[in-house]
């Protein structure tokens, strides 16, 4: 037999969700199996495999040992740098102001380096985050962004913060600008662009185009120039939708692309901007709840700022 008490990180989940992401070595027809023969019970009682968990509950599972058995943990966040750029933390949430290269999540070149590795690391180092007191939350990010795309990223720390900035992400409850340096001079100085864009997995691009089809999802992109040097122009963004490469590939097709931007720029303009990746960074973050944020609804109303974004004093130094 085994005991489980549902600590705050946990509540809130399915019970079949929980017992698979804390029991791996639990296979699914027998966690069914042993809902329906009551081997696997919620505060004493019967439970269904759909119940809510709540903290404080408590699990208790007459199964073999060998269903509970793990292997000793290592923990390959502890290989990855503990170094972090922090633009804001508190006891719930963190935004770090992610440098171009670092990836944010693990992908198929992952070598134990990433932005959410470094999160759990830093964490971990400040006692913040216990894996061995976890039965299935770990920290994670609440937004990403590219690989070569600078800027902020927000991380929480414990699972009602994720919960909650999950859900003001989805409601666009948050405004998110962004920097850019665009080869050439925008007609309008200020203006919403509309299109539809198409995305092409297997090409890791998106294509925009003025009418819909059955596979395309409508994009809308505000910008503002803000100055002008040679054949350049900085711009303020601000994402009315969120979709892949939207900035990238909505300003490319207006004639506009980024600097530096090696798949939806050119090689001779991005050679005459001198920039190793697209100039884009993420620099600021505006909390603009308009419904419940229970504990965070300290932040209601906070702007952050990242400070050092790489490509303005190149950009500035254009004449």
């Amino acid at each position: 037999m085994k005991t489980v008490v549902i600590g705050a990180n946990d509540a809130g989940q399915r019970l079949d969700k929980f017992l698979t992401k804390s029991f791996p070595n639990l296979p699914q027809s027998m966690l069914y199996k042993s809902i329906r023969k009551k081997d696997i019970k919620l505060n004493g009682k019967r439970c269904g495999i759909s119940d809510r968990l709540a903290e404080n509950d408590v699990l208790s599972m007459y199964l073999k040992d060998e269903f509970f058995q793990t292997q000793p943990k290592q923990y390959d966040f502890l290989k990855a740098p503990a170094r972090l750029n922090v633009a804001y933390e508190d006891d719930n949430l963190l935004v770090l102001d992610k440098q171009p290269g670092l990836i944010v999540h693990p992908d198929e070149s992952y070598h134990f380096d990433s932005l959410i590795a470094r999160v759990q690391h830093y964490l971990f180092d400040k006692g913040e985050y216990r894996p061995d007191e976890e039965n299935s939350f770990a920290p994670a990010l609440i937004n990403r962004i590219d690989r070569n795309t600078g800027g902020l990223v927000m991380a929480a720390k414990n699972a009602e913060t994720l919960r909650i900035m999950n859900e003001k992400v989805k409601q666009r409850e948050l405004q998110k600008l962004y920097l850019c340096v665009v080869c050439g001079v925008p007609q309008k100085k200020e203006a919403t662009l509309e299109g539809y864009l198409q995305k092409n997995e297997t090409q890791n691009r998106v294509y925009i185009s003025e009418r819909p089809t059955a596979d395309t999802r409508t994009i809308r992109t505000r910008y503002r120039v803000l100055s002008e040097r040679k054949e350049f122009s900085l711009l303020e963004v601000e994402l009315l939708t969120g979709r892949t490469h939207q900035i990238r590939a909505h300003l490319a097709s207006i004639g506009h692309p980024l600097a530096g931007d090696g798949k939806y720029g050119t090689n001779a303009r991005n050679k005459a901007s001198g920039f190793p990746y697209q100039a884009l960074y993420s620099y600021k973050l505006k909390f603009r709840f308009e419904s419940d944020s229970g504990i965070l609804e300290y932040l209601n109303g906070r702007e952050i700022e990242a400070k050092n974004i790489w490509f303005l004093k190149e950009f500035y130094r254009f004449s």
